[in-house]
Parts: C-alpha cells; structure tokens; sequence
C-alpha cells in the first residue's frame, strides 16, 4: 500500500508537469502572466505545500520525527563549510542515503528542509524553492532503488548520485531561466543549460566520488538505527 500510494503521488507530479508545459505552450503563443517567474514560483511553492503535508502523513512516531529533522540538519550543515567550492558538497549524497534506507516521504523531508535550512546562512531567495524541490525530489525517488534493487552495489549507487546531480542543475536552471532571463526563448532556454554545464558535471561527480567511499557504510548505520526504532517502536505497541 505504501508504495501504491508513492506512485499515485508521482502521478500526480507527472500531472502537474504535464499542465505546467500547457501552461508554457499558452506563452509561446502570447497568454502569459504579467511576471511568468513569480507565477511559477508560486506554482511551486503550493507543489511543496502539498508535498510536505503527504510527507508528515507518514512520520508516525515521535522519534521517527526526531530522527527526519536530525537527518536533515546535518545534510545541511554539511553543505555551509562547502560553500566556498562550487557544486561540491555532501548534502545530495546524505539526501540519497536517507530516502534510500526509510522511504521516499524522509527522503522528501530530508532534502528540502536541507535546502531551506542552509539558506539561513548561505542566503535565502527565488532559488530556495527550486533547490528544495530538486532536494525533495531526489530524496523521494531514492526509495525506488532500495524498492527495486535492495542490494544495490556502491557502483550502481553513484551512477544514480551523478545523474542526480545533472537532475538537481537541470531544475535550477529551470528556474533561473524562469525568474532571472527575458525574453523566455529556446535559444535563452538552451544557453542557461550551456553556461551552467561544468558545474552540473562538478557536482554529479563529486556526488559519485562520496557514493563509492561512504555509501556501504553510511547505509549499514543507517539500516541499523532503523532497526533499532521499528524494535523499540512494536515493543511500545505491545505494551
């Protein structure tokens, strides 16, 4: 059922891209919003709205909800010492390991409440919503692979981080095109793609290079804290 319910709300996201494309196709032809960026950054904003609530839903315990927000302030604090090496840091790595080991509504918190923390100290903008959904997103669909593939190899693992790393740039760029370039053209469109290519590149290998050192043993702990809480949680319920 859980999973079920996973893939109704991707639905739903395939759905909604789906009308944001309509909605782009009506611009091409001249039916547009007075600022086209605000418009979807507001479309986004409601997406997360949404997304967050479908997420809590399924934090039962307290401890679970303890360990979510742990999870997440360290996938944030590792991002600030990083800041100074563009595209590099860990947090897409620790996204990945948490969606991977409880479950794609972790992995969602997990990744967009990186973003949104960190922004505090690295500067909070029209970027934070988009790099908390490309977070969230991440996270999120990391939990098909433990779904599909539980015994992933290290090497699987970070061909799935590099490509996440290109997906992350590619919704940034979406919406930097989106907020920051007049006019909306292909040609605008397929040069804040180029301009932004090597450090997608930086950052899908360095999310790669974390996966094939740290990936096993980061997954073992996690898989054992797990544990430990699903134990400690049916012995409450017993009681």
């Amino acid at each position: 059922m859980r999973y079920l319910k996973v893939r109704f709300n991707l639905f739903t996201i395939l759905i909604a891209s789906g009308l944001a494309l309509g909605l782009y196709l009506l611009h091409v032809q001249g039916i547009k919003p007075a600022n086209w960026g605000l418009f979807a950054t507001l479309i986004l904003l409601l997406s997360l709205t949404w997304l967050y609530r479908w997420s809590q839903a399924a934090t039962a315990t307290s401890k679970e909800i303890t360990l979510v927000a742990a999870l997440a302030a360290v996938a944030a604090v590792g991002r600030v010492p990083f800041a100074a090496l563009p595209s590099v840091q860990p947090t897409t790595f620790l996204v990945i390991a948490s969606g991977y080991v409880f479950g794609p509504q972790a992995g969602f918190i997990v990744g967009a409440t990186a973003a949104l923390v960190s922004n505090f100290f690295l500067g909070q903008g029209p970027w934070t919503p988009w790099q908390m959904m490309g977070w969230g997103l991440i996270g999120c669909s990391s939990a098909w692979l433990k779904y599909f593939w539980p015994r992933i190899s290290r090497w699987a693992i970070a061909f799935f981080a590099g490509v996440s790393g290109f997906v992350f740039g590619w919704i940034q760029n979406l919406g930097f095109w989106l907020v920051y370039i007049q006019p909306l053209t292909l040609k605008t469109f397929l040069t804040a793609y180029a301009a932004s290519l090597s450090f997608d590149l930086v950052h899908a290998a360095s999310n790669a290079f974390l996966c094939i050192l740290f990936f096993p043993a980061v997954i073992k702990i996690l898989e054992d804290y797990q544990q430990r809480l699903h134990h400690s949680y049916s012995d409450q319920s017993s009681m």
